[in-house]
């Protein structure tokens, strides 16, 4: 057989395998190749593989070349070596619910929730609370969808956000998330120093306070002295051993959890038995307990009354006569106990807030004399605000303590199944929190004095932690668990933040920041922690708890609302690559998210807002000032199309990734002799496959010249024009007058469409009567089409029947059958998904068939075929349709009978030779040749002569249309794959008989042909 001679190809470019059916010598040996009993679609193999060989390699996405090397073009340039992937084995529970849990409980809690409850009373804590959790059960809500919508590799939250929005929201929300967690580093590290000095080793202190006045300095210069020594050692820890931190995980969480558990069996304990923590007042003001040990003026020892130390304090001697502080004189002293018991009624007292600013004493509502001067107050050891306190001030110290969401998504790589876990395992930890959060500010309010609450630094009982008081078995539980727990959690920041400085530095879209994508040899990204150290001591030079924590709340509310606005983006857009897993989002939801992400950062501090929004736009301008070089596939560019000349040029840069791409449609219409659109219900399809996205461009030619046909292009335009407006079709007209049809019609493949507004995709309506048209050229013309699209790279449509096509009338439930025979780019499993997406077709379901081969393992291939559509994140059935043994055999009769049919008549014109194959020779030809010997048939088929590929091609044609009708005859609409035209134009005739083969008996069919590019992916 001649290479090239026949109308339909050969094989797969192997020459020793010629024929589909059947191997040659070495059958022995098992060498089968992909292709058998598709003739059809042989010329193609290279490009196109069959399914059958594909599916393991797609199926298991470490593997997939097409994405990955979209995705890891960084580590491709680098030339690392991709190394075998474990396959990982975490669940949700371990995965991501005890690691949000971990990273949102923790310093907060401890140190300022029972203060913030004091502050601003129950009710308005309850809104604290009400409004933070709510901002980040949306935002989780809104992350669930984004990581549900493919995979997403290590990256995690940095990753999401930058794929969705592009490289300038990418890499401005990346650095604002990686300042928000190396200032959470910062806070972690204040608040372990905090409970050191204040609550466990007072002693400490290097900077002693030797007036009361100078305390709250003391305080901070001491927090900066130790807090930079801590830093230096939790950098050399991270910088020798990450893998212990990581290890050590479980036992910060064990803290955490010991620790809140001791909260509550001490809030269970308090209505039985209160502990004892007597708080000492003198009048309404409440007494720093260090310098005392009881609370009273004077005590009666062997019928002498005397003074007491706490006399001392407010007096300038011990004897009774001594003068004392105005206020000291006329008031008494009162002991009430700190924790009066959930049953005591002082959650009435606790409704209400207490605000005031820095320097306010501390007081209980109850009666007093006032004194006349008191100019003297703040040298009393009274129990004072340290900072001003309002509501606004609370929302941003409070708001850190709900950070965290973002752990699970962090560890999508680590996870056995992350697109179930990252969205059950956040919203159940989220949940879990803000009932945690609730709760205790309920208990909080219910258990514990006022004046108790109000006492940040717990001087009022004798430097005890606050919360530690309400404890049980004792208050060491609460210090000891709260300490570990905040250095936890400040080494994992000092782990986590440098990694995400490294993936931003490494995708190189930050010029002066590529320095730190470089780390140790194992990859440790050493000047990123050294980068992270110094931005961390900057925060522990300010020193204060209450001062850091809304400087972190502004980078990730930022952080979160770029979140909301990809998902809400994403959505309105409705990119075809948007199909979250996770179905139990509404854009609403996140525009809410996003709308309270941005009110909350006023709240917080409208100066420290507008500074994070400046950083942010600075590094957005940059960005795009140096050109953004990196496509993702990111949301933003949806916007363009709807954009003026600047967005057209931005379109042009670039071709749009593969999860950006959608079919954008040139329709090509046949107009009647009156200039009605032949075929309406092709626009009517159009509309489904669109719902108004993207662009459509409907086109049609008209054959002569401009000057002589200008007023029929015109009236033309109106018609379809028209046509258009009663399908609801939106888009453009475009009608082309020409020399002739197929000029015409190539000249808008080529031409239509402007700069970056170019279709990608030519829908037609198949050719029905061409058998019995008395011009061959119409059906010539047709094939010269497809073979155009092909070579510009564009898909192809093709619908047989169109007008059977719905209209606007919903249909009921039935399927669209999808037959997966090549992989041509993915088109075929996205055009159902597209049309599920109109109500006619939502009530379809779809079904995919591939083909499996004689030595195929159907039952693995459909394995790893619903493997691949879960990725997809497409619901359809499955099902593998075998190739039986029996249709080989029958093949090579029939190969042989005609075979040795031509060589009894060695007279046959080369004319007949190219004959073309109907299904009626087809069929006549095989009954008449049955008794041939096969034996012959082996030998000979290796001489085979040109026609006998038609044969081939027809065998396929009638076996796929068997097994099609079998299974899709009551389907609502069938796609198949597209065979190629054939090479050598003689057999054009063979070929359309062949495709009308293939669609015989069948209602409503679309073949579709790819355009040689991959259009859909598993990574979001």
């Amino acid at each position: 057989m001649e290479p090239g001679s026949s109308s339909c190809p050969r094989g797969d470019g192997n020459p020793r395998e010629s024929s589909p059916f059947i191997n040659n010598a070495d059958d022995d040996k098992g060498t089968l190749y992909d292709g058998k009993n598709m003739a059809l679609f042989e010329e193609e193999m290279d490009s196109n593989p069959m399914v059958s060989s594909l599916l393991n390699k797609l199926a298991n996405y470490t593997n997939l070349t097409q994405g990955v090397r979209e995705h890891e073009e960084a580590d491709e340039d680098e030339g690392a070596k991709k190394q075998t992937v474990k396959s990982p084995q975490m669940g949700t529970f371990i995965g991501v619910y005890l690691p949000c849990l971990q990273n949102i409980l923790g310093v907060i809690l401890f140190l300022r929730m029972t203060w913030i409850v004091g502050t601003a009373g129950i009710l308005e804590s309850f809104i604290i609370v009400s409004m933070c959790c709510s901002c980040t059960m949306l935002t989780a809500i809104s992350m669930s969808a984004i990581a549900t919508n493919g995979v997403v590799p290590a990256g995690g939250s940095y990753y999401m956000i930058s794929r969705s929005l592009g490289p300038e929201f990418g890499g401005a929300v990346g650095l604002c998330f990686y300042l928000g967690t190396t200032f959470a580093g910062a806070m972690y590290i204040l608040g372990t120093i905090e409970i050191l000095l204040t609550y466990i080793v007072p002693s400490a202190a290097i900077f002693k306070a030797e007036e009361k006045a100078q305390e709250a300095d003391a305080l901070l210069n001491n927090m900066r002295v130790y807090g930079t020594c801590c830093l230096t050692l939790m950098a050399l820890v991270v910088f020798v051993g990450v893998k212990y931190v990581n290890k050590l995980a479980l036992v910060f969480l064990a803290c955490v959890v010991l620790s809140i558990l001791a909260i509550y069996a001490g809030v269970i304990k308090t209505i039985f038995e209160p502990p004892i923590f007597p708080v000492c007042l003198l009048g309404n003001r409440t007494l720093q307990n260090h310098g005392f040990d009881k609370c009273m003026k004077t005590e009666i020892i062997d019928n002498v009354t005397v003074t007491t130390k706490l006399w001392s304090l407010f007096c300038k001697g011990s004897e009774l006569n001594a003068s004392c502080n105005e206020y000291f004189t006329l008031n008494n002293v009162t002991e009430i106990q700190g924790i009066p018991g959930l049953t005591s009624g002082v959650i009435s007292e606790n409704m209400w807030g207490s605000y005031g600013p820095a320097g306010m004493l501390v007081e209980k509502a109850m009666p007093s004399v006032p004194a006349s001067d008191a100019s003297q107050d703040k040298h009393m050891p009274y129990v004072v605000n340290d900072i001003t306190a309002f509501f606004t001030l609370l929302v941003g110290i409070y708001f850190p303590s709900v950070t965290g969401i973002m752990a699970g998504s962090n560890r999508s790589g680590d996870l056995r199944d992350a697109q179930r876990s990252i969205p059950i395992g956040t919203i159940l930890a989220i949940a879990t929190t803000t009932i945690i959060y609730l709760s205790c500010v309920v208990m909080f309010g219910a258990c514990i004095e006022g004046v108790l609450l109000r006492d940040k630094f717990g001087d009022s009982v004798k430097g005890n932690l606050v919360i530690g008081t309400l404890s049980w078995p004792s208050p060491w539980v609460i210090v000891i668990g709260s300490f570990f727990s905040c250095c936890g959690a400040g080494l994992q920041s000092l782990t986590g933040a440098p990694r995400l400085l490294q993936a931003i530095a490494r995708d190189g879209i930050v010029p002066f920041l590529e320095v730190f994508g470089h780390g140790k040899a194992n990859g440790e990204p050493t000047w990123a922690l050294l980068l992270t150290a110094v931005i961390c001591e900057s925060g522990i030079l300010i020193a204060s708890l209450d001062a850091v924590a809304p400087i972190l709340s502004m980078f990730f509310l930022m952080c979160y609302l770029f979140v909301n606005l990809a998902c809400a983006l994403q959505t309105l857009l409705r990119t075809p690559n948007w199909r979250p897993r996770f179905k139990y989002y509404h854009w609403t939801l996140s525009f809410l998210g996003m709308s309270l992400c941005l009110a909350l950062m006023f709240i917080s501090s409208w100066y420290y807002a507008l500074v994070a929004m400046l950083i942010a736009g600075c590094i957005y301008k940059y960005i795009e000032y140096r050109g953004a070089e990196k496509e993702w596939g990111d949301g933003i560019r949806g916007l363009s199309l709807n954009a003026a000349r600047y967005a057209l040029i931005r379109l042009e840069e670039a071709p749009p990734h593969t999860k950006n791409w959608r079919p954008q449609l040139l329709v090509l219409l046949n107009l009647d002799s009156e200039l009605s659109v032949k075929h309406p219900r092709l626009l009517s399809f159009t509309t489904q496959l669109k719902a108004g996205k993207g662009l459509t461009i409907v086109g049609s030619v008209l054959e002569g010249t401009f000057l002589s046909r200008e007023s029929d292009a015109k009236r033309a335009e109106q018609s379809i024009k028209s046509a258009m407006a009663a399908e609801k079709t939106k888009g453009f007209c475009h009608v082309v007058v020409s020399s002739n049809l197929r000029d015409g019609f190539s000249h808008l493949i080529q031409s239509a469409g402007l700069g970056g507004m170019k279709h990608n995709s030519v829908l037609m309506a198949w050719p029905t009567n061409w058998k019995q048209s008395s011009d061959p050229q119409s059906w010539k013309n047709f094939i010269e089409t497809i073979r155009e699209t092909t070579a510009a790279h564009q898909a192809l449509l093709v619908a047989k029947n169109v007008d059977s096509f719905p209209h606007q009338e919903r249909l009921a439930e039935g399927t669209i059958d999808v037959w997966w025979i090549v992989h041509d780019g993915g088109l075929l499993m996205l055009l159902p998904f597209l049309l599920q997406q109109h109500k006619v077709w939502r009530k379809c379901k779809m079904r995919i068939f591939t083909v499996a081969q004689l030595d195929d393992n159907s039952i693995q291939m459909k394995k790893d075929l619903q493997m691949f559509l879960y990725h997809l994140r497409l619901n359809a059935e499955v099902e593998v349709v075998e190739m039986v043994r029996r249709w080989m055999f029958r093949g090579i009769r029939i190969n042989t009978a005609s075979h040795a049919a031509l060589n009894d008549k060695p007279d046959v014109s080369p004319e007949r030779v190219h004959m073309t194959w109907t299904k009626d020779k087809f069929c006549t030809e095989r009954n008449r040749n049955r008794d041939h010997s096969a034996n012959m048939a082996v030998r000979d088929l290796f001489s085979m002569k040109p026609n006998q590929s038609n044969v081939r091609c027809m065998h396929t044609a009638i076996k796929l249309n068997e097994v099609v009708a079998n299974k899709s005859q009551g389907a609502h609409l069938v796609l198949l794959n597209m065979p190629g035209p054939p090479k050598n134009r003689g057999g054009d005739e063979n070929y359309m008989e062949f495709l009308e083969v293939l669609m015989e008996g069948l209602n409503r069919v679309l073949l579709v042909r790819g355009g040689g590019r991959e259009v859909i992916t598993i990574y979001s």
